[in-house]
């Protein structure tokens, strides 16, 4: 087999469905030297020469749509044109402004309609769940995270715990990756499960994990939580839009995630929130209640006694957000029209080997992929890492940098650079090994 060219990467573009949704998005651009060809060119830039970067940082921040654009713009006219009565007025009205994004939502993340809501930031609607969802006894008060968990996921658990009353100390445990490697081992997870089983009240963890790019098998932890009388909830940050989900299915409790990465709402966009609809009607469920979780029909009565809508809805606390909300609509219309998560994840799986046996056969031993081979166990990160000693792994993101490929850099030694199917190219990985290659020699 021979190593894939630059006419490889520009015949899979051709034969790609998907590269039209290349132009829904506004690439940025990087200054090029003046020896610098600059493939990708965008021409002169108030004299200054430049080309589109080669954007692989999607997995913290999507690039914006020209749709989102418009979307937020219509909705800046309207609020001119109309002021207050923009709340109530034709079919972006902003009292229920999110239920436009609901059927979408739903298809991200695989679940009913009434399972699922945009509202809030990704950690206020952690705390929102997990007041719900960690329910602590004497006896069963422990919850299980990831020993390298994102720190705002660890701060929520461990703040959470205190609230109750409960010492972190004794009451968080985590599952940590077997010596040497770098990935979870799906039996160590349930073994942990099993093994606090009777202690154990919540199992919280990523889809996704953000350091390694792992995909971790939530089906089998749900399954495995609930047998020991626990409850399964997971932060879906780096999975929804990312990796096929199915969380009505699978049975699990809760989740949330950020819509700002692979759904490219925008920095801050707002997130994601399902609750299984066996637990939406249960009225013992402790919950934070606010004006809009109350009956819709009724909430302009403005009584002061709480009629819980009977969706995941009643865990509202305030009207939505429009102008952010209006973004994320935007960017999902150009999501839905791309066929959804199947067909992007198609690509996806095209792009992770084209990416894999580039980086095998021309970067060879001086990279160490930290994120699974299999593409089951994976999403569109790789989590790359320096091996010559004698390299600087952080030297060598500086100068990926300096070069036109936005990636990010994860301490203590990890380069992550996410190929997204949505809007990157065979030709981008490509053009990154190409330059990759040129760093490390």
């Amino acid at each position: 087999m021979t190593t894939p060219t630059l006419d490889d990467a520009t015949r899979l573009d051709a034969e790609d469905p998907l590269a039209r949704f290349r132009h829904e998005f506004v690439i940025p651009a990087h200054p090029l030297s003046a020896s610098d060809p600059g493939p990708g060119s965008n021409g002169s830039n108030g004299g200054e020469r430049t080309a589109r970067q080669i954007y692989f940082v999607g997995n913290s921040l999507g690039l914006m749509s020209h749709r989102a654009r418009r979307r937020v713009e219509a909705e800046l006219d309207r609020w001119g044109r109309l002021g207050v009565a923009g709340h109530f007025t034709g079919e972006t009205a902003w009292m229920p402004y999110h239920e436009l994004l609901t059927d979408s939502m739903a298809a991200v993340v695989g679940c009913r309609p009434e399972e699922v809501v945009v509202m809030n930031s990704l950690t206020v609607n952690l705390h929102l769940l997990l007041i719900s969802f960690y329910t602590p006894t004497s006896t069963r008060y422990k919850i299980l995270i990831e020993d390298h968990a994102f720190p705002s996921d660890h701060f929520a658990v461990e703040s959470q715990i205190r609230q109750r009353g409960f010492d972190p100390d004794t009451s968080l445990i985590t599952v940590k990756p077997r010596p040497g490697a770098h990935i979870l081992h799906p039996d160590d997870i349930t073994d942990v499960i099993e093994r606090h089983g009777d202690e154990l009240a919540l199992v919280m963890l990523p889809g996704v994990q953000y350091y390694t790019g792992q995909v971790l098998p939530m089906a089998d932890i749900t399954r495995a939580g609930h047998a020991v009388g626990a409850r399964v909830g997971f932060d879906l940050a780096h999975a929804a839009g990312n990796v096929p989900l199915e969380l009505h299915d699978w049975g699990v409790d809760f989740a949330a995630w950020c819509t700002y990465k692979y759904l490219n709402s925008g920095p801050g966009g707002p997130s994601g929130c399902f609750v299984h609809n066996r637990h939406v009607a249960d009225a013992g469920l402790p919950k934070l209640t606010g004006w809009w979780g109350t009956n819709k029909q009724t909430r302009f009565h403005m009584e002061n006694v709480f009629d819980a809508i009977p969706t995941v809805e009643s865990w509202q606390l305030s009207n939505p957000s429009v102008l952010s909300m209006s973004a994320l609509y935007g960017a999902m219309e150009v999501f839905d029209e791309a066929g959804g998560i199947g067909r992007l994840r198609f690509k996806s799986e095209q792009q992770i080997r084209f990416l894999d046996r580039l980086l095998d056969e021309v970067i060879g031993d001086r990279i160490e992929n930290l994120t699974p081979r299999e593409p089951e166990g994976r999403g569109c990160q790789s989590s790359l890492r320096v091996t010559n000693p004698d390299q600087d792994g952080q030297a060598a993101f500086d100068r990926l940098e300096a070069s036109g490929v936005a990636c990010d850099w994860r301490y203590p030694d990890v380069i992550r650079v996410a190929p997204v199917p949505l809007y990157n190219s065979f030709t981008d990985i490509y053009r990154f090994v190409e330059i990759l290659d040129g760093i490390l020699e």
